[in-house]
């Protein structure tokens, strides 16, 4: 609707200082010719609005009295509480300040629409925790790692991945994903774009070099490139067959994710069963399903059972006693 565009622009304009025509046409999704009607409109409105011609110039707004909350429609209150939720941003140290933030907001929304609003906030929650696993505590690395996304400066990152050797990479930290309440870190390295678990990193220390970003990097589309290249049905894609004990069944049929295609090869109920699913490669189905305990036994294929053992050594090497 044109109305919420209008507001949209002004709103834009608080935020930025200043944004061209094109830049206000490519951010809304509309016609630049769109954007010089509607800047016209607020004009005649009243809005203090200047341009400026010439290299960096633009439209902005003059100095004054910040444009409030009362702008905002019951729906758009509603959506803006919900994304605002301290359980989305678990672990990153902002939980205070969200919830003091969405104090401060009830307060400034006209009474209706603040009504509308809290009634939103309190009666939708969101559990990012999947089924059969407990919330964990957040990784220590993972505020210090959005510090450093923050400030745009690179870290050396301690990765140490389970059964891996310990090692030290320096990255430049593009942005922080979380997927199944799993934190992960995208960043630039030595073999270009790689992603890191955040749990797996035992410390993560920023360096005073600035980051080198692509000039079109954009998060969710590197995210969403990452995941596609983790689809099953690559080439370097194995199917795992393991047996589960049935009082762990519940437990482990919930804690393995939807990308594994889990899939029941038995029909009759007993102490076991069995059943197949797919991971990109040897190495994550390891890591995956030595997570799940002795309640899983895996039968085929023998690469996997031998990267489990191989884990299984190290951990033991790096457990037992020295005297």
């Amino acid at each position: 609707m044109r109305a919420e565009r209008l507001v949209a622009i002004a709103l834009l304009l608080q935020a930025h200082r200043k944004l061209t025509a094109p830049e206000l046409a490519r951010r809304l999704d509309v016609s630049e010719r769109t954007i010089r009607r509607d800047l016209d409109a607020l004009l005649l409105s009243g809005l203090p609005l200047y341009s400026e011609r010439g290299r960096g110039g633009g439209w902005a707004l003059l100095d004054g009295p910040a444009i409030n909350l009362s702008a905002l429609t019951a729906q758009e209150a509603q959506a803006l509480f919900l994304v605002t939720g301290p359980e989305l941003l678990a672990g990153l140290g902002l939980e205070q300040g969200v919830t003091s933030a969405v104090r401060k907001l009830l307060e400034a929304l006209p009474a209706t629409t603040r009504e509308h609003a809290d009634r939103t906030r309190q009666a939708i929650h969101i559990d990012p925790t999947r089924w059969g696993r407990t919330a964990q505590p957040a990784p220590a690395t993972l505020v210090p790692l959005r510090d450093a996304v923050i400030a745009g400066v690179q870290v050396d990152l301690t990765y140490a991945p389970p059964g891996a050797d310990t090692a030290i990479h320096r990255v430049h930290p593009y942005g922080l994903v979380s997927k199944n309440a799993i934190w992960y870190l995208v960043a630039g390295a030595d073999a270009g774009l790689r992603t890191f678990r955040v749990s797996w990193a035992t410390n993560a220390d920023a360096t005073s070099d600035a980051v080198e970003r692509p000039d079109d990097f954009d998060l969710i589309r590197a995210w969403e490139d990452v995941t596609r290249r983790r689809v099953p049905c690559s080439s370097t894609s194995v199917e795992v067959e393991f047996q589960v004990r049935s009082e762990d069944l519940g437990r482990i049929t919930l804690a393995l994710s939807e990308d594994t295609q889990l899939r029941p090869t038995d029909g009759e109920a007993g102490a076991t069963r069995r059943f197949t699913a797919t991971f990109s490669s040897v190495r994550e189905a390891a890591c995956e399903l030595i997570y799940l305990g002795e309640g899983v036994q895996v039968l085929e294929p023998a690469s996997v059972r031998a990267e489990l053992v191989r884990i299984g050594h190290r951990l033991i090497a790096a457990h037992t006693p020295k005297w």
